[in-house]
């Protein structure tokens, strides 16, 4: 029996290796997007920076695992082998849901996730207790866990969204005022007093909150709570006298080394305090199998007792601990695109918007709307627009193709974001409030994007949209951990060593779907064969760029089509539903080519401007091709999928029919366009008569089968929905054909 403990070990070991990987991949954007985003300092540089303040938070990390300990629940009420079964569980549901929003790219709370798994968990095998027992009751279940700790947490979220988001507003929109977008010629005057405020902030940050676990830490702790404001006045002067000679010694921007430092602090702290959510469950189960390996007693009788004492973390386990983080740090790509997310919600400039639009969020851009008319009619209007000149943004002009080397926001923005985030968790600190982490980080860099004007009316919607979504899977995190480790405890408790097996199977193959999923989106984001936006800034170069593009809509329609009356013909519903998601993917490409056209309007040469005209002619009959394949591939899939009956042999037969004809016309459109053999085209158009006769004689051929033969209704409907559709589609090539001819022949 012994056995299976020892592998449960062993288990929690390598799950805690694992946790280490998928936590770090999603917390990294709490230290590393102001840096990113601002684009400060170079990239290698960053996570050296935050390398260095992982490593050392790590190492110098309290190591006490209280929460994972005594912090949920009252060990003295469980078991040995009922703990075993409750770490497991926990293990196994944190690991896989931070995973889980690692792959949506979704930032949440390592300590929300790890604390409601213990509670749910917790709670299932008190349950199982009083079940069992004949003296207790449901009333009893406060005897086994600490619901305080949970009522904290769900308070610390709450605090941690207003707070964060309010003072993080006040203070950048207060920063904006004074210093505005055109900060450079202010901050040689003021930068010195900027820095030395900022710094000493953070530097406050560092020594309270993330060298908490370093030695002599309470003496530290001592003089700052004697001598608060003396210490705070002499790191004032440092600072400022720092920032007046970086300035001048080495002619760069002190908001440099505020990132730097501010980086460093946030990664130090992050480390420091949040590792025990990643190791605090493993450490504590060898802990309890240490106590009851020598106590001589069954498991099922071993009172854990030992919880309540206070143990830290073994130094080489801290060390290594700190080693897989950096390496995760450096090698995760699902960091980055959690990364992605937070920078995409909070950059300043336009782009591509990553969640949609729904109710509430268009309620309360409309309210915030409304609310913003009524405040600006009670401020006068020279006031107003004096205000409006400090948050004019400078005009940068983007050079063809370096769209992604634009900063996502400024130097003044990354510097509060950082400074602020620091602040209030020091303070929350301090003063015991349960501010999360993760939650005030990303509540301040949405704050100053509100103040920074970077949710405008083109975008306000989107962004809005997002910090719901990621708000709510705040609180999804909670239930869903809660419920998940619940119900893990009593399958465990039940199923015993098959279940352990089994559930570690079922866990290591979800973990690699979701590593397969995202891995093949991010093939999907660097595939270069879809289609590409143009760069050109003359007209002959607009045609160029566009014949590569229907080039490629071509041939990826003529795969399409063809792929729909082939699955139509075997009933094989996977292929249809493969090329219904082709159809997607191209709509995408159109979608996002048509959402840049005012980039590319803007871009061209004032003697190029008519070539505009000609790219969106173009656009607007891609979309028309794209709508077609859209229609016929959904039409196809729902029949197949309703099991409606197949069509009959004759009416495949003539679609083939069709087909090998739009293969052929299709197949001679792309060699030309391949081989910019431009005046084929006419030969091209001469054969639009001979297509739409063969599709009118099919339809005529159907329509005298109809009132001739029994036929089914689902059948004759899908068949002539198709034979029109295609001729929608064939109308749709030609008109493009004869759009590109006509500019080719003027040019």
């Amino acid at each position: 029996m012994d056995n299976i403990y020892i592998l449960m070990l062993v288990a929690l070991a390598v799950l805690a290796i694992v946790d280490l990987v998928v936590g770090v991949s999603n917390d990294a954007v709490n230290f590393l997007n102001s840096a990113i985003g601002s684009k400060a300092i170079p990239y290698r540089t960053i996570m050296i920076v935050a390398s260095l303040g992982i490593f050392i938070g790590a190492v110098y990390s309290s190591g006490m695992m209280e929460v994972a300990r005594k912090g949920i629940f009252i060990p003295g009420e469980f078991y040995f082998d009922e703990i075993m079964i409750i770490f497991l569980a926990v293990m196994i549901t944190d690991i896989l849901l931070l995973d889980f929003f690692n792959t949506l790219g979704m930032p949440t709370s390592t300590t929300v996730s790890i604390v409601f798994s213990l509670l749910g968990a917790t709670v299932v095998m008190a349950l199982i207790k009083i079940g069992a027992s004949s003296s207790e009751t449901m009333a009893d279940i406060g005897n086994y866990i600490n619901s305080e700790k949970a009522i904290e947490i769900i308070t610390g979220i709450l605090l941690s969204v207003v707070i964060a988001f309010t003072l993080g507003a006040l203070v950048q929109w207060l920063s904006r005022l004074v210093f505005s977008f055109h900060y450079e010629q202010k901050m040689k005057n003021f930068g010195a007093i900027f820095g030395g405020l900022t710094l000493t902030a953070i530097s406050y940050f560092i020594f309270f909150k993330g060298l908490k676990g370093a030695p002599n830490y309470s003496a530290f702790k001592e003089i700052l709570a004697t001598n608060f404001w003396i210490v705070i006045g002499i790191g004032f002067l440092f600072w400022t006298a720092f920032s007046i000679l970086f300035t001048k010694i080495f002619k760069k921007s002190i908001l440099l080394v505020v990132i730097a430092i501010g980086t460093f602090g946030l990664a130090l702290a992050f480390s420091g305090n949040d590792l025990v959510n990643f190791i605090g469950v493993p450490m504590a189960a060898y802990h309890s199998y240490e106590a009851w390996s020598v106590s001589g007693e069954a498991a099922n009788a071993f009172s854990m007792n030992v919880l309540e004492e206070k143990v830290p973390a073994e130094p080489l386990l801290l060390f290594v601990s700190g080693a897989i983080m950096v390496l995760t740090l450096w090698f995760s790509k699902k960091a980055r695109t959690v990364t992605e997310t937070e920078i995409g919600l909070s950059r300043q400039g336009d782009g591509a918007e990553k969640f949609n639009p729904n109710i509430l969020s268009r309620a309360v851009v409309k309210g915030s709307t409304k609310l913003a008319s009524l405040l600006g009619g009670a401020i006068p209007q020279s006031t107003q627009d004096k205000i409006a000149k400090s948050f004019e943004k400078p005009e940068v002009k983007i050079p063809a193709g370096k769209a992604h080397e634009i900063p996502a926001f400024d130097l003044i923005r990354a510097s509060i974001n950082l400074t602020v985030a620091g602040i209030l968790i020091a303070i929350a600190t301090s003063m015991k409030l349960p501010l999360s982490t993760t939650y005030v980080t990303f509540m301040v860099a949405m704050g100053t994007s509100l103040a920074d004007r970077a949710w405008g009316r083109e975008s306000a919607v989107y962004r809005v949209a997002g910090v719901l979504n990621v708000i709510g899977g705040w609180f999804f995190t909670a239930f869903s951990a809660f419920l998940a480790a619940g119900t893990l405890t009593y399958i465990i408790y039940i199923g015993r060593g098959p279940a352990i097996a089994i559930l570690l199977l079922v866990a290591l193959a979800l973990l690699i779907r979701n590593y397969l999923s995202h891995k093949r989106k991010g093939i999907e984001k660097l595939d270069k064969t879809g289609l590409k936006k143009s760069e050109s800034k003359t007209v002959q170069g607009i045609i160029s760029e566009s014949a590569n593009n229907i080039s490629n809509v071509v041939s990826r329609t003529n795969k399409i089509y063809t792929e729909v009356i082939k699955g139509l013909a075997k009933q094989d519903e996977k292929k249809l539903k493969k090329t219904k998601k082709g159809v997607e993917k191209l709509d995408n490409e159109i979608e996002d080519l048509r959402n840049n056209i005012f980039y590319f309007i803007k871009n061209l040469d004032d003697t190029s401007v008519r070539g505009s005209n000609f790219y969106i002619i173009i656009l607007g009959y891609l979309t028309d091709v794209a709508q077609s394949l859209e229609y016929i591939t959904k039409k196809s899939y729902k029949h197949v999928n309703n099991n409606h009956k197949a069509l009959k042999f004759n009416q495949i037969k003539d679609l083939q029919e069709i087909n090998a004809s739009f293969e052929h016309l299709l197949m001679d459109i792309v060699n030309i366009f391949d081989t910019k053999d431009f005046e084929r085209l006419e030969g091209i158009l001469d054969r639009k008569e001979k297509a739409y006769a063969d599709i009118s004689a099919k339809i005529e051929k159907q329509i005298q089968r109809t009132r001739t033969e029994e036929s089914s209704p689902k059948n004759t409907t899908l068949y002539f929905n198709l034979l029109m559709e295609t001729k929608d589609l064939v109308t749709a090539l030609i008109h493009l054909m004869e759009e590109y001819y006509n500019s080719y022949k003027k040019n």
